[in-house]
């Protein structure tokens, strides 16, 4: 159970698809001039996620290797077609909405991203909470940035008047460059607060990655890959400063047995 929650903290805070690790630009800056236009894409691609971690993790031992990332986009694009009928027969002014940013969950970098990462790798529970984790992070980035763009350019939250009438909204904010705006203030906050996730990690790790090494929170993750180099690297740091302090050990002991020598002389 500690597992799952740590993917979904992994998801939401940690690392962020949207605030840290700047993945799923294109629907995050094009859909989100409202709030229900983000939580609806947001929601979305949560439901495509789970639904492909899932089977992903299921069949990892089934799929070749040498085939596994085409064999991730048949997946993919076959949830991706559920959804889609979906909500054209039950949610239609969504699905208008979004248009062709929904077919194009299935080369969506986040759903690829986590099938090659984690679902591949994992058992399916915890795949699952990595998908809702990841998921609900995405929606909850999307949502924001529709709040603010919707708040600021029209006054409004969801369809309803939040600003009083002489409020003068900032049109701009509704267009493509309020999204860019929204995101860099939301992300700047992110930083702010130091929320910790990928680009939060002191660049003087001891270990000397980026990424500091943690490979613990990775769990079985890509970033578990590098922990024999981390180990390996930190001893050869190790070895290299026993010798060099060694080396300066003998150095003051040659200088210390000079000394008398030259006093002597005198």
């Amino acid at each position: 159970m500690n597992r799952c929650v740590e993917r979904l903290h992994n998801g939401l805070i940690k690392e962020n698809p949207t605030f840290v690790l700047m993945l799923g630009m294109c629907p995050t800056l094009a859909v989100t001039s409202s709030a229900f236009n983000g939580l609806g894409m947001g929601l979305t691609t949560t439901l495509v996620l789970v639904m492909s971690n899932t089977l992903i993790s299921l069949l990892r031992n089934v799929i070749p290797d040498r085939v596994r990332m085409p064999a991730f986009i048949v997946i993919v694009a076959s949830f991706v077609t559920i959804v889609q009928l979906l909500l054209q027969g039950y949610i239609p002014s969504l699905y208008d909405t979004l248009g062709i940013y929904i077919p194009l969950i299935v080369v969506n970098c986040i759903i690829l991203g986590r099938a090659e990462a984690y679902a591949s790798k994992n058992p399916v529970i915890p795949s699952a909470f990595d998908g809702i984790g990841m998921g609900l992070g995405f929606t909850m980035g999307l949502t924001l940035i529709g709040i603010f763009r919707e708040l600021i350019g029209s006054g409004m939250v969801f369809g309803l008047k939040i600003m009083p009438d002489v409020y003068e909204p900032f049109a701009i904010f509704v267009m493509a460059p309020g999204a860019f705006f929204v995101l860099a203030m939301l992300t700047a906050v992110q930083n702010k607060l130091k929320l910790k996730g990928a680009s939060n990690v002191p660049a003087a790790a001891d270990n000397g990655f980026g990424c500091g090494g943690n490979c613990a929170s990775c769990l079985d993750g890509v970033c578990a890959a590098n922990h024999e180099i981390i180990k390996k690297a930190a001893e050869e740091r190790k070895e290299a400063a026993k010798a060099a302090a060694a080396a300066k050990a003998d150095a003051a002991k040659a200088a210390a047995l000079k000394d008398p020598d030259k006093k002597g002389d005198r």
